[in-house]
């Protein structure tokens, strides 16, 4: 009867802010194939035929009764409306196990007092009843394939992947310690999914199904088939499989068992659209509640910037190591701390001292380079003092050691360096090059391969000035180093301060100390400058000498075509004399 089918039976979601009760849904199958098809056959010969009478043909449409062929009902959420088997099932009161039972006991026992039942084919089950969550297996699992008569599984990629898994999984690792687990459970049970993903809200269902056994054989279980399935969270969210039809073609049901028959099922939304005016009332009234919560959520956080008192700097920033090229050996790792000047203080739960992960170098060009990526954040503030306002603040260093560990648990110290905090707030990327304590010798070296271990220093702040030092300058002479690679940094800076000059302060005082806070911005601006400058030097220098090459090549070439011609007895009008004066400017 129809030769074309929806085959779309996936699930969809909808979000609604009415009460779930207010859904309704209309169903309806009919049966296409088998019975049907020949009664109507049967029914069309005879029309055909005038001389058969009327009592043949009365006799075929008692035995074409449309609801052994076609049903169609409205449904509200959670409706219960019994099956020929529930029926049969509730009557006798020792079944009646649980309350809920002996409801429908009573229930079943008025129905059978009216006489009368609305549905014959089309029933529902419940959130609350027992075959909610013990369905046949042939109905919860196959419930796809008896619209679409397809089988999902695993595709060829997934199960490609999962071998890959399992191949590394069998593979020995330096650390035995790590267990060896499947990666991938294909079919989990209910306690695995309960304890292994994140627990979702409790879902509300309702099935409605179909007993699409043959006429006069209804109630038995295996002619029974999950048609519809509507699911909510009680939060405005539902889930319907199969779809609303909407206009689009009816599903496809294909029975099991001798006969095969197929059934179209159409499945409407018949809810009662809400009223202009109501709508209006209950948009108003979630927009006064969201703004009362607003309210609310303002008064307990406060709508004001926090402000710092005069004084005080607060010096936020996140950084990244980024990577450590040019080292000597690989499995490189970085121990890396924090040290703050005077006036300069941090939180007490604050670390500062880290250490990396260990990473292999990967080839890049001509260097080994270990990307570390190893994002890290500080929290640091200032406060200064009315004799010091004069003076630019020390900025904090991060100084930091580069390491490496081999596969015997040496340890090697492959360069040390230093980077100073940016004065300036915003994005900066460092590349700090580093050295190491050099010990002369073959003895050295060697035990450096065998043995592991290298001169260390007993101060790291040697690397830049030692906090130790007083004098005015610091001579290194004769302390033996060797260079090393570079180390990478991103540092992200945020400085939030009201002002370090108090208010009660001349407007002289006050501005030489905001000149002093911006010193480093206007150092930055001369060094801009004086590199452009250069650079538009540099590629004035490279045009004017590559001016006067052409200028003397074409020169050259010009007397040498003279002397040859003159030599020939031929007269030329040359563009230059035979011996040109060049002036250049």
């Amino acid at each position: 009867m129809a030769d074309s089918w929806n085959t779309d039976t996936g699930e969809a979601v909808y979000r609604s802010w009415d009460a779930v009760k207010n859904l309704r849904v209309k169903v309806r199958i009919e049966r296409v194939t088998s019975s049907a098809v020949l009664s109507q056959h049967l029914k069309q010969e005879v029309l055909s035929q005038q001389d058969r009478g009327s009592i043949e043909l009365e006799s075929l449409t008692l035995q074409c009764q449309t609801g052994d062929n076609e049903e169609e009902l409205e449904l509200g959420w959670q409706e219960k409306l019994f099956s020929e088997y529930e029926m049969e099932l509730f009557k006798n009161k020792a079944a009646c196990l649980t309350p809920l039972d002996q409801q429908y006991h009573g229930e079943v026992k008025a129905l059978r007092r009216a006489k009368g039942r609305q549905n014959q084919r089309l029933f529902t089950h419940t959130d609350h009843d027992r075959y909610t969550s013990c369905l046949p297996l042939h109905q919860m699992q196959n419930s796809s394939d008896i619209l679409t008569t397809t089988k999902s599984g695993p595709t060829s990629l997934a199960e490609r992947m999962a071998t890959i898994r399992h191949r590394w999984q069998n593979r020995r690792t330096k650390d035995s310690s790590i267990p060896k687990s499947k990666i991938i459970n294909w079919e989990p049970s209910e306690e695995f999914v309960k304890n292994s993903h994140v627990v979702s809200k409790a879902m509300q269902t309702m099935h409605i199904m179909g007993d699409l056994g043959p006429p006069g054989r209804l109630g038995h279980k295996e002619n029974e088939y999950l048609l519809c399935t509507i699911k909510t969270d009680g939060s405005g969210t539902v889930v319907i499989k199969p779809d609303f039809n909407k206009g689009r073609e009816p599903y496809r049901i294909v029975t099991e068992g001798e006969k095969r028959e197929v059934w179209r099922l159409t499945v409407e939304n018949i809810s009662t659209a809400m009223k202009p005016e109501e709508k209006e009332w209950e948009q108003n009234t979630y927009k006064n509640m969201y703004v009362r919560h607003k309210d609310y959520l303002n008064s307990l956080v406060g709508q004001d910037f926090e402000m710092l008192p005069l004084g005080i700097l607060h010096y936020f920033m996140n950084g990244e190591i980024v990577s450590a090229q040019g080292f000597e050996y690989d499995n490189l790792y970085i121990n890396f701390f924090m040290e703050l000047p005077n006036n300069w203080s941090s939180l007490p739960s604050q670390s500062l001292s880290r250490v990396t992960q260990t990473c292999q170098t990967k080839t890049q060009g001509k260097e080994n380079v270990a990307f570390f990526s190893h994002p890290f954040s500080f929290e640091a503030f200032y406060v200064s003092e009315k004799e010091s306002e004069k003076t630019v603040p020390q900025w904090p260093v991060l100084y930091f050691k580069v390491l490496s560990l081999d596969s015997w648990k040496r340890h090697r110290t492959e360069g040390c360096g230093y980077v100073l905090f940016p004065a300036i707030p915003g994005n900066h990327k460092v590349t700090c090059h580093t050295w190491r304590p050099l010990q002369m010798g073959k003895v050295s070296a060697l035990r450096r391969f065998f043995i592991g271990g290298s001169p260390e220093l007993e101060d790291h702040s040697y690397v830049r000035i030692p906090g130790t030092f007083k004098g005015e300058r610091l001579s290194r002479i004769g302390f033996p180093t060797e260079t090393t690679g570079s180390v990478t940094f991103n540092l992200n800076c945020i400085q939030q301060a009201t002002s370090f000059v108090d208010a009660a302060l001349s407007k002289e005082s006050r501005q030489k100390g905001f000149c002093q806070l911006g010193e480093c911005c206007q150092q930055r601006a001369v060094s801009t400058i004086l590199e452009a400058f250069h650079r538009a030097r540099r590629k004035m220098q490279a045009a004017r000498e590559s001016f006067h090459k052409e200028l003397n090549n074409t020169t050259s070439q010009l007397q040498r075509s003279t002397m040859k011609k003159s030599r020939q007895g031929s007269n030329y009008n040359l563009p230059f004399p035979s011996n040109p004066t060049l002036t250049i400017l």
